[in-house]
């Protein structure tokens, strides 16, 4: 009795399985504009050309004397807006090739991952004092 319960179990599964091959499938697919496309590399041009500079033993010494870890910086400079992207590449542009521009890209790092806290979106500082 149980064996011909199973049969008939497996034999509807398989029916069910066959009729559904004959229903066509649907891909939820979009083209994207050129343009789109183009932003798309640049911020990613942008991200990588950053990360970079973080990867730079100075920059990654002073961020550690801080307290920030090389690779959490990295990983917010992936998350960070594009208003906050182009800030944060325009100030390391004006910044001197050496030296105390150093200590300036760490302070504007510094500074988006306090804004980042304060709106909410990170949780960076939120180990420090706490108890």
């Amino acid at each position: 009795m149980r064996n011909s319960f199973l049969k008939r179990v497996l034999a509807t599964i398989l029916i069910l399985n066959t009729a559904m091959l004959g229903l066509p499938q649907y891909a939820l697919a979009a083209p994207i504009g050129t343009q789109t496309l183009i932003q798309l590399e640049d911020r990613q041009a942008r991200v990588d050309r950053l990360q970079a500079m973080f990867m730079r033993a100075d920059v990654s010494d002073a961020m550690v004397a801080l307290g920030v870890a090389p690779e959490d910086a990295q990983a917010r400079v992936a998350t960070l807006t594009e208003e906050e992207l182009q800030l944060l590449e325009q100030q390391m542009d004006s910044l001197p090739a050496g030296g105390n521009g150093v200590l300036v890209v760490i302070g504007v790092v510094f500074l988006v991952l306090i804004i980042l806290e304060l709106v909410g979106v990170t949780n960076v500082f939120t180990g420090f004092g706490a108890k």
